[in-house]
């Protein structure tokens, strides 16, 4: 087993080298800087920006250096912990990543708890139910749930929210906002965050309880679990024990994409409830070309996936002894 986790970790490594320089490349292929909307901005209020300014900031963070160059003062802060500054947000781009990722990470996990919790019972009773009244309603409830967009969901959940007299919009009321941390903030933050929590994980919900209806349809037909209804194993177990165990394997397989992809993908719901997430910062740093935010978030993003694929490895050699952690 370390040997196998130790390779995948290895092949990790090589991904993200690659995943950094083609990131950093195909951001600097767009035209302009960030440079350029802070001089516009300053402009606008009146600041009398020179050309030798400009000329000064562009020296400053190295805009006319070759490719290369920039990639190589970028790329060491994954050794030191300095990834430049942001010039969309004119701090330290490590300050603002750190500041942020701890919330996108537990609104991707929470969204994956609350999927996962929702989708395999509700997946186990549409196989064990099929065509009936409840599973043709909850088959189009799911159809919705994946349909739907994520900022139109958003928006009926705060207007829903507003009008029971709910603050919306952040992750507390007003009154707490600017209030030190304690018990009654931290009752009014679980009374927030349950919005873009529910939002984030509709859309994985719906999905993973269709794949696991479909996967249960197919392992209940197999031979084994014929032999042991026929060997007079009651009906529940010969389902949770050794059905459902089978049919977990496309849940587990697409842990790896989903924790990536739920931190990526809340970047509208962030939006919506005006939430500090690294998704936000992803998509401003994009329309700015805010490079070094930009290309750090895309490299996390991708060590994320790596992560989540070796989680997926392991849980597939625990949860089946068929699959050998040797490959």
């Amino acid at each position: 087993m370390f040997i196998f986790v130790l390779r995948r970790l290895l092949y990790g490594i090589l991904t993200l080298a690659v995943v950094s320089v083609v990131a950093f490349f195909i951001i600097e292929l767009a035209p302009g800087s960030a440079i350029t909307d802070e001089i516009s901005r300053l402009r606008a209020q009146g600041n009398n920006v020179s050309d030798q300014m400009v000329a000064a900031m562009e020296e400053q963070y190295g805009l006319n250096d070759p490719f290369f160059v920039k990639y190589a003062k970028w790329a060491q802060g994954f050794f030191t912990g300095d990834f430049g500054q942001s010039f969309a947000y004119r701090q330290p781009v490590s300050e603002l990543i750190w500041s942020r990722l701890g919330l996108s990470v537990a609104l991707a996990l929470g969204a994956i708890v609350i999927a996962w919790a929702i989708a395999i019972p509700v997946g186990v009773y549409s196989a064990t139910h099929r065509y009936n009244l409840p599973d043709n309603v909850i088959t189009v409830i799911q159809f919705v749930g994946v349909a739907v967009p994520e900022f139109l969901l958003a928006l009926g959940v705060m207007t829903l929210a507003s009008a029971s007299g709910m603050d919306v919009g952040g992750l507390n009321s007003n009154e707490f906002r600017n209030a030190p941390f304690s018990g009654a903030k931290f009752l009014d933050l679980l009374a927030h965050i349950w919005m873009p929590l529910v939002v984030i994980a509709v859309a994985s919900t719906a999905w993973l309880s269709r794949v696991m209806r479909a996967n249960l349809f197919d392992v209940l037909g197999q031979q084994y679990v014929q032999t042991a209804r026929a060997k007079g194993v009651s009906e529940r177990l010969v389902i949770w024990k050794h059905a459902v165990r089978n049919a977990l394997h496309p849940l587990v397989m697409t842990f790896g994409t989903t924790l990536s992809a739920l931190i990526s993908g809340e970047a509208i719901v962030s939006i919506v409830f005006g939430l500090p997430t690294t998704g936000q910062a992803l998509l401003q740093s994009l329309i700015v070309k805010d490079t070094y935010v930009a290309a750090t978030l895309l490299v996390l993003l991708s060590a994320l996936l790596v992560i989540g694929n070796v989680i997926s490895d392991i849980a597939l050699t625990l949860i089946d002894p068929r699959v050998k952690a040797t490959d």
